[in-house]
């Protein structure tokens, strides 16, 4: 009996170390309009994730701080977090944007130096940041991503999407971030056929101005897109932060966007 309940422990210590759980948020404009109090609200949101993906860091002076202000809020709350800034996105037609991702290192390590995809900087206004991370000796490369708004037709950019898995074969790719598009539109059916699964349908992740009674939510803009065949669904769902504040005005102060998280292990 006493083996076998230690084989249980070992199984359930070994296939949690092996779940981890990313989360999506388009923070507006993190940078030196954040306050303290913001940053530490944003922490105590993002605490129980492992991996972050931060899109809308502002490129200028500020954002960068505001990342590493956030990474130190976060190591002082009892495990050790490290981070990765990309250079601002190289696009100038458009608003020029950094990227960044915090980690818990006891989850993920990063492997190698995370990059900005230059093969489509011309096309892309904000190209992706892209990140391979070892998660108990198995890698995934997420690859974060802000595209161009509504108006501009983020469509676009998301159709050069469809030849990453083909520039990078040998990495598992999880596309992730704020793609200011749907998921049914048709532009994304190149990767649902080469097996890219979303992992929200008609989930509504963008503020209202003013909510209609208990609808706050806009439009189904962030997504996260993954192959079946790389990775294990467990669970997945959306943080709506809003409802801890007073009004929509107060928590448009942190962002316009809610979170999206995913659990799964790697196969």
């Amino acid at each position: 009996m006493r083996n076998i309940l230690s084989l249980l422990v070992l199984f359930l210590s070994i296939h949690s170390f092996s779940q981890v759980k990313i989360l999506s948020w388009n923070i507006e404009n993190i940078g030196k309009s954040k306050t303290d109090a913001e940053l530490n609200f944003i922490a105590n949101t993002i605490y129980n994730y492992d991996i972050i993906a931060i899109q809308e860091v502002v490129a200028g002076y500020g954002g960068a701080q505001a990342i590493a202000k956030l990474a130190a809020i976060l190591n002082e709350k009892g495990q050790k977090w490290d981070y990765s800034i990309s250079n601002p996105t190289s696009g100038t037609s458009y608003k020029r944007e950094r990227y960044a991702y915090i980690w818990k290192t006891s989850k993920a390590k990063l492997k190698g130096n995370a990059w900005l995809e230059k093969k489509f900087h011309l096309q892309i206004d904000r190209e992706p940041y892209l990140a391979t991370f070892e998660i108990d000796k198995k890698t995934i490369t997420l690859v974060n991503f802000h595209a161009i708004t509504k108006s501009k037709q983020p469509e676009t950019e998301i159709k050069y999407f469809k030849f990453l898995p083909e520039e990078y074969p040998n990495l598992k790719l999880i596309l992730i971030g704020d793609f200011n598009c749907p998921e049914s539109h048709t532009v994304f059916n190149p990767l649902k056929k080469m097996g890219y699964a979303p992992i929200f349908e008609k989930q509504k992740t963008t503020l209202k101005q003013k909510c209609q009674e208990d609808n706050c939510l806009a439009s189904e803009f962030d997504n996260i897109f993954y192959k079946k065949n790389t990775v294990q669904y467990i669970n997945s769902g959306v943080i709506s932060f809003h409802k801890k504040f007073i009004s929509l005005n107060e928590a448009r102060k942190i962002s316009d966007h809610i979170p999206i998280w995913f659990e799964f292990s790697v196969n």
